[in-house]
Order: structure tokens, then sequence, then C-alpha cells
């Protein structure tokens, strides 16, 4: 059986960067989680780990060491083309909930993934 556990961001809008990372992700507010200074998002199904957001003093300061994938076409390697396509749907939808794009990366003549930072400067890739 898997050990449960839960994903901890450093943040200076706890609630309005758990708010993009739900929509990101599908996921929800976690019950009994709104201070301002807190905030944590659930998997509904239960399958996916919790993340917390946690107010911090300091600004975020060099890049992540870790970060999010968002696999838009699923488990697997599924087909490249057909996976371009989703992250070329994918990226606009999270640009307009705040989201930037730092660069794209091409395999070939194939669209591999989407470098981009949440709101708060967060890295985290649309594969």
């Amino acid at each position: 059986m898997a050990t449960f556990w839960t994903v901890g961001f450093d943040a200076d809008d706890p609630q309005r960067v758990a708010a993009f990372w739900a929509l990101a992700l599908g996921y929800v507010e976690e019950p009994g989680f709104d201070e301002p200074d807190s905030a944590s998002i659930i998997d509904p199904d239960g399958r996916g780990p919790a993340i917390a957001f946690l107010k911090v003093p300091e600004g975020k300061s060099a890049k992540n060491r870790v970060h999010i994938d968002i696999r838009v076409a699923g488990p697997g390697p599924g087909g490249m083309g057909e996976r371009a396509r989703l992250i070329g749907q994918r990226v606009p939808e999270l640009v307009a909930a705040g989201a930037t794009v730092v660069r794209e990366q091409w395999y070939g003549d194939v669209l591999g993934h989407v470098v981009m930072q949440d709101p708060e400067g967060n890295e985290f890739c649309v594969a």
C-alpha cells in the first residue's frame, strides 16, 4: 500500500495559487483549509496527492528543483501528434487563468511540451 503524501507550495497568496492549481489539475478545495495563510486542494477522485499552499514572507528566488507536469494525453506515451494538439488546447486555458508561457520544446516538427509558470512564478510543464 502506498503512503499518503502531500505536495507543498510556499506562496505569497495561498488562496490565489490554490485556485489556479485546482483549475489546472481538476482538483477541488479541501474542506477545512480556508485560512488566509494556507490552502489545500485535493483530487476529487482520491487518486492524486493533496496539494498544500502555505504563506511565506519571502518571494521565489530561483528555479524549482521539482515541478509538476500536466499530462494532457493521460497515462502512457500516446501519439505525439494528438498530444501536441491537446497541449495546444490546454496552454491558452492556463494562460487565461494566470499562467505565463516560458518556452516551447519541440521534438523535430512536433510540439513536445510547454514550460510555463503559475501566477506566482512556479515552473511547470504541459506535456
